[in-house]
């Protein structure tokens, strides 16, 4: 009996490290299985023409950026480091850690993927297949895991010992729990300034200035895309837990399960409701997006947050989607034809900002003063800004050197038999 005693913890902690490995690996196939879900969505609401394009993208997302994350981003995003971790080159070794570290690799990997694969709608029906791939290259090792190491790799804007830069600026720490800021809108942010760099599609402004409208090919593609992503941010919040047990200082997943879905469906219902109101019929397209919005929008709070102040963080996300789309449209003269720039920067920061007001223990709106909603402020600000900074040298030296856009007969045929020699329909 003594034997059996002795032995019972260690039989628990395996039970629960094991549990725990497999909830990480669960919520990493989810986060995965977002990949079909973007390809989709930017597939819908994209021309027929340059379909193979946009799905050869998302594959070149996941594929190279896997083996580039594994080769050197990794060890950049949680090595020892002040300003970026130590490159480790395929070694794993380096990092202690409680899950197995190659479990841990794939979760993270799969973020990663996420980030670059929002640039390619914004960019879509225009953009050269091999400048496309360099940049690939540039988020996976660089933009990519220095903001992740800011933040989730221990660097300074999350770290929280007496005396470093945040707590003596702010008394606390930023915070993203799941990547509003350090994932969504740092592909935001690029993806804006990738399409700005590239230029509008031919025909979609007129001699007058005036925004013209060029519809996707296909919104039952574009609706079902939303779904799978829907369905994968519950591997994206939930998961960022690492953990299937709420012990200790952990919120139990459930949590962010609610918080996570209530955000999605605010932000739907609200990007709706004005669309009916602003365009005078409830737009699909725009509602699609708002689903996204309000994911996006939580994402960085959904363990702070109460079930409450998810509903006003979607609903929020939603209506300053539909405004932002027609600002950066309209007024910006920027071509972005999914949205991405809207719905995963704007809303990005936004959701990462409205956590320092619906927090339930530092936010603003509960009481805890203005320190953390200025840390949530400042973080997201200094990471789109190396997002934009960095995003704007790269494509910028692309163009410079090589060029970033195909040619106008190529783009007015598409993208599809000029770049890849076949076509995603015969």
């Amino acid at each position: 009996m003594a034997q059996e005693s002795e032995k019972t913890p260690d039989t628990i902690g395996d039970l629960v490290l094991g549990l725990n490995t497999v909830w990480m690996l669960l919520a990493a196939m989810l986060v995965f299985f977002m990949q079909p879900g973007f390809a989709l969505v930017e597939a819908g609401f994209t021309r027929v023409k340059s379909t193979a394009n946009i799905l050869m993208k998302n594959l070149v997302d996941f594929t190279l950026g896997s083996l580039l994350y594994w080769f050197i981003g990794f060890g950049l995003m949680f090595g020892v480091g002040s300003f970026v971790g130590m490159p480790h080159f395929f070694d794993l070794s380096f990092l202690d850690s409680e899950l197995p570290i190659e479990g841990f690799l794939i979760f993270q990997t799969v973020f990663c993927a996420t980030a670059a694969t929002i640039v390619s709608g914004a960019m879509a029906e225009r953009t050269k297949f091999s400048m496309y791939l360099v940049y690939t290259i540039f988020i996976s090792v660089l933009i990519y895991p220095v903001s992740g190491h800011w933040t989730w790799g221990g660097g300074w804007l999350m770290n929280g010992e007496e005396g470093s830069f945040m707590m003596n600026l702010f008394g606390t720490t930023f915070h993203d729990f799941a990547g509003s800021t350090i994932v969504h809108s740092v592909g935001g942010w690029i993806a804006l300034v990738g399409a700005a760099i590239v230029g509008p599609r031919i025909g979609k402004y007129g001699k007058d200035g005036k925004s013209r409208a060029i519809p996707g090919h296909n919104l039952t593609l574009a609706c079902l895309g939303v779904f799978i992503l829907w369905f994968g941010w519950f591997g994206f919040n939930p998961g960022s837990q690492l953990a299937a047990a709420g012990e200790g200082d952990r919120i139990a997943i459930s949590h962010v399960f609610l918080t996570t879905n209530l955000s999605a469906c605010a932000g739907g219902f609200m990007a709706l409701v004005m669309s009916w109101f602003k365009y005078g019929k409830p737009s699909l397209s725009l509602t699609l997006n708002g689903v996204l919005a309000g994911l996006v929008g939580i994402t960085a709070g959904c363990d702070l947050v109460a079930p409450e102040g998810a509903v006003a963080i979607g609903a929020i996300s939603g209506v300053m989607m539909i405004l932002a789309v027609d600002f950066i449209d309209k007024v910006l003269k920027i071509d972005d034809p999914v949205g991405a720039s809207a719905v995963h920067g704007v809303c990005g920061f936004l959701g990462t900002v409205m956590t320092g007001l619906f927090a339930t223990e530092e936010g603003l709106f509960y009481g805890g003063g203005f320190n953390f909603l200025s840390a949530q402020l400042f973080g997201a600000l200094v990471v789109g800004a190396w997002a934009a900074g960095m995003g704007y040298i790269i494509f910028k030296g692309l163009d410079k050197i090589h060029g970033l856009r195909v040619s106008p007969r190529v783009e007015e045929e598409g993208l599809d038999v000029y770049e890849h020699g076949e076509s995603a329909y015969n």
